[in-house]
């Protein structure tokens, strides 16, 4: 009978202690209102601005909000969290509310910004009844993110006009926040997503590992990333798990891209110039890949997290990594603040990336939208707008983390008295003398069949690559010339094979054509890897 109490006690306590020990998220406070929001932001964003927001709305409204966040990983896995959360929600609404039969049909209809207007009657109805409802996931906000992302949301009909277009039409005008800038959208002209804090890309890199190494210098440009000196050193992120990383690949074809362009055009000034850039764009999508199968190359690893470059680049396990601009920054922070060393080093490089935008949005059948709408103006007013880029405890300024971010409003670099307030009083985004100029016509198509092909050409055959690079670099010519000939032979992701056949194969209905080219394109890098290494070593 003891025998039997003490197993009962011990379930109950199992089952009971999580709810026991779970942290009471509102400090044995009572708020008057909670806000739900989704989001990749850190912890130090997440404190500063809840910290920031909640005084605000007190003051606005005189009433108490509770903050929510809810931290379920990166963008991408936002991203299926909400098609999944309303794919469900919608279902119950079809099925409980409108007692119509659920089907494959209206799964596919209900979120297809694509439905053609001949399209099964049942399909176009479930798209228009989703249009028009407050179907909700029970969140109100997502925060942070790249724009591919929420442009892919808002095609889908998860994100709503927030009406801040409406109430302070003051702010997006071109001499506030322009809705272009240098190739990039900052905000949606529907009002579903708009940009609040710009996000660069570049490298972070330990001063101390490169003096070890015998780097001569420091990384200025994207190709000193394939540098023989980086081998086994270099830091970086799935693309196919990471948007951030994933964007600063596109930014590193892009620019070779924009190279090839100046320089066609310098050859040939008689030319079309529609000819130049589709020559220009074609053989800048190549250059792009090689620049970043070398860079691969000189991988230690390729981790699923976009954070872990830049601690690892701290501690010394990596010389350099390929990091979104904060991360970089803040990281460098922390190594002064922490050691009063100077370590570690953060560039982004000229003409090597673009300013893209981080944006919010308030989601379908958001529960507490007055709440929600207020927290965007909060975030676009000045008093969000100086949280990203004041240093703590000045005016205005965060209360404990610096988080060395660029705001996205134009007027904010205008204020010079802010300078000594500044953590990065330096930066002045819109004044970049050699810009890179994002054309979305030439990769913003092939964004996910871009990390798809990066995925199988440097993480799934690395270790191949890896061999094969080393033995390239201790090959004399020729063999030296010809291995690498056969190691960069990328014709089988040609720009025209990545639009057409791969492309393809990623938005077929049946998962299967993936997997077999993922599988296909695999045994051919890895053949032709295997057989560059032979050549190099002499074996051939």
């Amino acid at each position: 009978m003891l025998k039997r109490i003490l197993i009962i006690v011990a379930l109950v306590t199992t089952v009971a202690l999580p709810f026991l020990l779970r942290p009471d998220k509102g400090g044995g406070q009572s708020f008057d209102e909670s806000l739900v929001i989704i989001t990749p932001h850190n912890e130090a964003i997440r404190h500063e601005f809840g910290l920031a927001f909640q005084s605000w709305y007190r003051k606005k409204t005189g009433r108490s909000v509770f903050i929510d966040w809810r931290v379920i990983g990166g963008t991408s896995e936002i991203a299926r969290f909400l098609e999944g959360e309303y794919t469900a929600a919608f279902q119950n609404h079809w099925t409980n509310t409108l007692r119509r039969p659920w089907s494959n049909e209206v799964q596919t209809a209900f979120a297809n910004h694509r439905l053609a207007d001949d399209a099964p009657p049942v399909a176009r109805e479930a798209r228009a009844v989703f249009l028009a409802s407050t179907i909700s996931c029970r969140i109100d906000l997502f925060f942070g993110g790249g724009t591919y992302d929420f442009i892919r949301q808002a095609q889908a009909g998860r994100l709503v006009d927030s009406g801040v277009l409406q109430r302070h039409p003051e702010w997006f005008v071109p001499e506030i926040i322009p809705q272009t800038f240098a190739g990039e959208e900052y905000w949606d002209a529907q009002g579903r997503w708009v940009g609040t804090v710009l996000s660069a890309y570049g490298m972070v890199f330990n001063r101390d590992s490169l003096r070890r190494l015998g780097f001569p210098g420091e990384p200025a440009q994207w190709e000193d990333l394939k540098h023989p000196k980086l081998l086994g050193e270099v830091a970086l992120a799935d693309p196919t798990k990471s948007g951030s990383i994933a964007k600063a690949f596109e930014n590193v074809i892009q620019q070779q891209m924009q190279r090839r362009v100046v320089a066609l055009t310098r050859e040939n000034p008689q030319a079309a110039p529609r000819d130049l850039e589709k020559q220009a764009v074609e053989e800048g999508w190549i250059e792009g890949l090689r620049l970043l199968q070398l860079t691969g190359a000189n991988a230690r690893y390729f981790t699923d997290t976009s954070q872990k470059p830049p601690i690892d680049v701290a501690t010394g396990n990596c010389a350099v990594g390929m990091c979104i601009d904060f991360y970089g920054r803040q990281q460098e922070e922390a190594v002064r603040r922490r050691d009063r060393s100077d370590r570690l080093g953060y560039l982004s490089p000229v003409g090597g990336t673009v300013s893209s935008v981080d944006p919010i949005a308030l989601l379908r059948g958001a529960p507490n939208r007055p709440a929600a709408e207020a927290f965007i103006d909060f975030v676009l007013s000045m008093e969000g707008q100086k949280l990203w880029n004041f240093k703590p405890g000045t005016e205005g300024g965060p209360e404990r983390f610096a988080l060395r971010r660029l705001p996205v409003r134009k007027d904010f670099y205008r204020q010079d008295a802010w300078k000594d307030l500044r953590s990065d009083p330096q930066d002045a985004p819109f004044d970049v003398t050699d810009q890179l100029v994002y054309h979305t016509a030439w990769t913003g198509g092939l964004f996910r069949e871009m990390s798809f092909v990066i995925r199988v050409m440097c993480l799934d055959s690395h270790e191949e690559l890896k061999e094969a690079w080393r033995a390239i670099l201790g090959a004399p010519e020729p063999r030296r010339s010809e291995a690498l000939r056969v190691l960069q032979d990328l014709s089988a992701v040609s720009y025209a094979e990545t639009g057409g056949r791969i492309k393809r194969a990623l938005n077929s209905k049946n998962k299967v054509d993936e997997i077999s080219l993922a599988n296909e394109l695999g045994r051919l890098f890895r053949a032709n890897y295997r057989r560059a290494e032979a050549i190099a070593l002499g074996r051939n």
